[in-house]
């Protein structure tokens, strides 16, 4: 069961990142239960490096899981994606 919530992370992830919802690619690495219908998907990176996930049977994995990555990457801070070349306009 796991690995189908692994692959339906990435699936979400992936669309994601080409919808330009999320600033980096992420790689869904695994996934634990830490309690009774909770779960912790990691990620393949340094900037996020997991998400806590509330999931029951007869939800969608998928809903939930790409909510929970969206409000991860709100509450992020710094710089996630590499700046844009800076305007060489003097003053």
């Amino acid at each position: 069961m796991q690995e189908e919530q692994i692959a339906q992370a990435q699936q979400v992830l992936d669309e994601l990142f080409s919808e330009q919802l999320i600033p980096f690619k992420l790689s869904a690495r695994a996934m634990e239960s830490t309690g009774p219908e909770e779960y912790i998907v990691r990620f393949h990176d340094s900037r996020l490096r997991s998400v806590d996930v509330s999931w029951r049977q007869g939800q969608s994995f998928k809903d939930l899981f790409r909510a929970a990555v969206l409000e991860q990457v709100k509450k992020l801070s710094g710089p996630l994606r590499r700046n844009p070349p800076h305007d060489q306009t003097s003053d």
